[in-house]
C-alpha cells in the first residue's frame, strides 16, 4: 500500500487542527476510546453540541508549547487504499525551523487560507519554504468556507491571487480545494453548500493524487551504517557492510563504486534477515558483501558504477539556522548526512532569503534564529551526493555545534 507524507500549515486559528480532527473523525480512524475521551473535553469546555475535533492536535500541543521549543506533531492514519503521515507544523513565524524540518520530508504540502482573510505573509512564508524545499506538489485549502456563505467568487478570487505567488516563486504544481473544516464541508465528504465546486473532496484527493512524481531519482544509493568483522574462528573472513538501502535496487553481481575513495568491486551476496537474498529494495535493512577486500568505514556510500551522484568537498546549500544564539564567522561545524560526519566550515553566507517576498537579501555574515540563507560550505572530507529535489536522502543534512553537539541548523543541498 502506497505512503503519502504530507505536511499542513497555516496562520494562527485558520483551522489547520480542526481540518486535521475532521479529516480523522469522519474518515472513521479514531478510536471509540479516543472520542470518548474527545467528548468528555468538549462538554467539559462548554461545548455540548458537538465533539471539538481541534483537540485531537491541540493536546498535543499545549505539552509542546510547556517546553522550550515547539516540535512538530505527526499523525498516521490509512484508509484502504493508502497509508498517510501527517506533520502538523506550528504556524507562528519564530518556529520557522520546526516548519522547515516537518517538511523536509514531504511529498505534498496542504496550505490552509482562511476564506475570509485570504493570502497573507504567513501564506506566502510557507510556500517560499515548501519552494525552498522542492515539494513537488502544493494543495491549497481554501478554509472556513462557511463564514463567506460558500461564495464561488471569493474562491476563485483567492486561487488567482495564490497562482500569481505561486509563479512568482515557481512551485511545481498547486491545487486548490474550498472547504468547512468545522461544518464537514469537503474534507471527507462533498457538500450541497460547494455544489459550483466539481473536484474532489480532501480525503479523495489525498487518496489518489499521483506519488509517482514524488520519488525523485531511482538511483541506487546505499550508506553504510556498521562494518560488521566479527574475527572469530567461523567467521575469519567475514567482512559485510550494514545499513538501508536509500533509493533504488541492489542485486547479487552489480558493479558498485564506493565513495569517496571510487573504489570499485562486485556485490558477492546480500543478507537481509540473516539470510541470503538476490536483491534489496529501497528502505530495507541489508548486509551487503563485496567481492574484493576494500577499505570500507561508517558513512561511505556505496552504489552502482552506472549512476554516480556528485562527490565534493564544498557545496551550495540552502539553511535553516535553526540555535537560539547567532551563527559566528569561526563556528566549528559538523555536518551530519545519514551516518556520514565530517568537519563543515561556512566559508560564505551568499545572502539570506525574505521568507515573505523570497527576494535575495544582501548577507551581514550573521545567521540568527529561523533565517534561511544560501551558503557556500567548506568539507574536511567529500560529500557523496544528489541534489535534493532529485533525492531529499542524500541532499539533506544538518550542522551540529562540534563544541556543543546542539543541532544548530538543516539544510539541503543544491
Amino acid at each position: 500500500m502506497d505512503l503519502l507524507r504530507f505536511f499542513t500549515a497555516g496562520n494562527v486559528d485558520d483551522g489547520k487542527s480542526t481540518l486535521i480532527g475532521r479529516l480523522l473523525y469522519d474518515s472513521e480512524s479514531i478510536s471509540t476510546d479516543v472520542i470518548e475521551t474527545l467528548t468528555r473535553q468538549s462538554k467539559n469546555t462548554g461545548e455540548h453540541a458537538a465533539i471539538d475535533l481541534a483537540l485531537l492536535t491541540d493536546g498535543l500541543r499545549a505539552e509542546r508549547e510547556q517546553g522550550i521549543t515547539i516540535d512538530v506533531a505527526y499523525k498516521y492514519f490509512s484508509t484502504q487504499k493508502r497509508k498517510f503521515i501527517i506533520a502538523d507544523t506550528p504556524g507562528h513565524a519564530q518556529y520557522t525551523r520546526n516548519m522547515f524540518t516537518g517538511a523536509s520530508t514531504a511529498q505534498l504540502a496542504i496550505i490552509l487560507v482562511d476564506a475570509r482573510n485570504g493570502i497573507t505573509d504567513q501564506t506566502k512564508r510557507h510556500s517560499i519554504i515548501s519552494a525552498v524545499l522542492g515539494i513537488p506538489r502544493v494543495l491549497v485549502c481554501i478554509n472556513k468556507m462557511d463564514l463567506v456563505e460558500y461564495r464561488e467568487d471569493r474562491f476563485k478570487e483567492i486561487v488567482s491571487d495564490y497562482r500569481s505567488f505561486a509563479e512568482l516563486i515557481g512551485l511545481r504544481a498547486v491545487d486548490f480545494i474550498p472547504a468547512s473544516a468545522l461544518n464537514g464541508d469537503n474534507v471527507v465528504h462533498t457538500s450541497s453548500n460547494l455544489s459550483w465546486y466539481k473536484g474532489l473532496p480532501l480525503l479523495s484527493y489525498l487518496e489518489t493524487v499521483e506519488v509517482d512524481q514524488f520519488n525523485g531519482a531511482d538511483e541506487a544509493r546505499f550508506q553504510v551504517q556498521y562494518v560488521i568483522r566479527p574475527q572469530t574462528e567461523a567467521l575469519h573472513d567475514y567482512r559485510g557492510y550494514a545499513g538501508s538501502v536509500l533509493s533504488g535496487a541492489f542485486s547479487v553481481g552489480d558493479q558498485v563504486t564506493v565513495l569517496p575513495s571510487g573504489l570499485t568491486s562486485k556485490i558477492a551476496t546480500i543478507e537481509s534477515n540473516l539470510k541470503e537474498v538476490p536483491s534489496a529494495v529501497k528502505n530495507q535493512p541489508v548486509v551487503l558483501h563485496l567481492e574484493d577486500d576494500l577499505d570500507i568505514s561508517r558513512g561511505n556510500t556505496i552504489v552502482l558504477s552506472s549512476a554516480l551522484p556528485a562527490t565534493e568537498k564544498e557545496i551550495e546549500a540552502t539553511i535553516c539556522w535553526m540555535d537560539n544564539h547567532a551563527f559566528q564567522p569561526g563556528h566549528k561545524l559538523l555536518l551530519q548526512q545519514n551516518s556520514f560526519r565530517t568537519k563543515a566550515a561556512i566559508r560564505e553566507i551568499r545572502s539570506k532569503i525574505d521568507i515573505h517576498s523570497f527576494r535575495d537579501l544582501e548577507s551581514d555574515g550573521e545567521l540568527k534564529l529561523n533565517e534561511l540563507a544560501k551558503v557556500h560550505l567548506k568539507l574536511a572530507e567529500a560529500i557523496s551526493y544528489d541534489a535534493f529535489e532529485k533525492q531529499a536522502k542524500t541532499g539533506a543534512f544538518i550542522l551540529i555545534n562540534e563544541n556543543t553537539n546542539n543541532t544548530v541548523a538543516a539544510g539541503v543541498i543544491h
